[in-house]
């Protein structure tokens, strides 16, 4: 099955520009008297359209990277933009807001609600970002359920469902608001050689239907699987390689 995103088709790399753009960016981490550089200058530009694996070792500042793209984290130096819009210097309100609409966001441990159906834990972004109205918003989340496959587990709880399901789950949630960029941190790095498969697959297909992804992992392998590999080390880009 193939999935498709509600975005447009992807387009080349050349015929627009980029959707991703780091410029000299640099991230220290200060504990009193200590500062720890976790990015060391990074300049990086992603079109839209692309599917990007950040690859490193424990501490090279891969998941930094995440962090400053989605906003979670600010960069020390340096400026970020993401689809237009320079989000390093945005307010805390504006900057949660702007990544509730435009950015899909995808955990290593799911963090989905236990409280919550499959239904109501993909339904979660639309209620925070205060998007759609409340039939539609079930709509959506059963058809973002129904497009991983799981249509038939709306009304089944976290711990009723496999550590696949759940991730699947948690990419459903992501897609709730049709953002222009999924990011992911480890998408597979909890998850037996089956369920990553199924979970990669998915990715690939949502790629395929015009979404932009990045996604990081320590494991080489899996990060050959993109269509360009970045690998990280140090707070450097050791190497940016185009794939297929």
């Amino acid at each position: 099955m193939r999935l498709t995103s509600s975005g447009p088709d992807s387009p080349s790399p050349d015929a627009a520009g980029p959707l991703i753009e780091l410029s000299g960016v640099k991230k220290v981490y200060r504990t009193g008297r200590l500062s720890f550089p976790a990015l060391q200058g990074i300049d990086l530009a992603i079109a839209p359209g692309e599917m990007v694996s950040v690859v490193g070792p424990s501490g090279s500042g891969k998941s930094t990277i995440l962090n400053i793209v989605t906003g979670i984290d600010r960069p020390t130096s340096g400026s970020v933009s993401v689809d237009g819009q320079r989000i390093d210097t945005l307010s805390e309100e504006k900057l949660a807001a702007w990544r509730g609409r435009r950015v899909g966001i995808v955990f290593q441990f799911f963090q989905l609600l236990p409280t919550l159906t499959a239904l109501e834990n993909a339904m979660l972004p639309m209620d925070f970002a205060r998007v759609f109205g409340g039939k539609e918003r079930q709509e959506r989340a059963a058809r973002n359920l129904g497009l991983v496959g799981l249509g038939d587990k709306l009304d089944h709880l976290p711990s009723e469902l496999s550590g696949g399901q759940q991730q699947r789950v948690a990419i459903a949630r992501a897609l709730a608001c049709d953002p222009v960029l999924l990011v992911c941190d480890e998408p597979t790095g909890n998850l037996d050689t089956e369920s990553a498969e199924m979970v990669l697959s998915l990715l690939h297909d949502l790629n395929s239907g015009g979404m932009t992804i990045v996604y990081v992992t320590h494991d080489r392998g899996l990060a050959e699987r993109a269509s360009r590999c970045i690998a990280i080390r140090d707070g450097r880009i050791e190497s940016d390689r185009h794939l297929r």
